[in-house]
């Protein structure tokens, strides 16, 4: 389960249009302080805005990074799932081994 975010969504885009829209730019610290922000918030929200606009490659789109959690999540399904079914076919491998005694 998701962890509630602390800022809401229309405060996030509020304040990155605010900065990108600002000329010239202001800084971080005291925006954020102005919005009631932590700059780290601020600054992350920032960088997040321009790699979605293609604007930087150091991280990730966050629709690439929605994909990946995606998959991530797919890949530990399916790994338990063949975990379950290697036990599944040691258990019945054994149980039609012939040489096994019987108790």
């Amino acid at each position: 389960m998701a962890t509630p975010k602390k800022y809401p969504d229309e405060l996030r885009q509020r304040a990155v249009r605010l900065y990108r829209e600002s000329d010239p730019k202001p800084v971080v610290l005291r925006l954020a302080e102005q919005l009631g922000l932590h700059h780290e918030a601020l600054r992350n929200w920032i960088r997040q805005a321009a790699a979605d606009a293609d604007e930087r490659h150091d991280r990730p789109t966050s629709e690439m990074a929605e994909e990946n959690r995606r998959l991530r999540r797919e890949i530990t399904e399916l790994r338990r799932a063949n975990e379950i079914l290697v036990a599944a076919g040691a258990y019945f491998a054994a149980e039609r081994d012939p040489t096994r005694r019987r108790s």
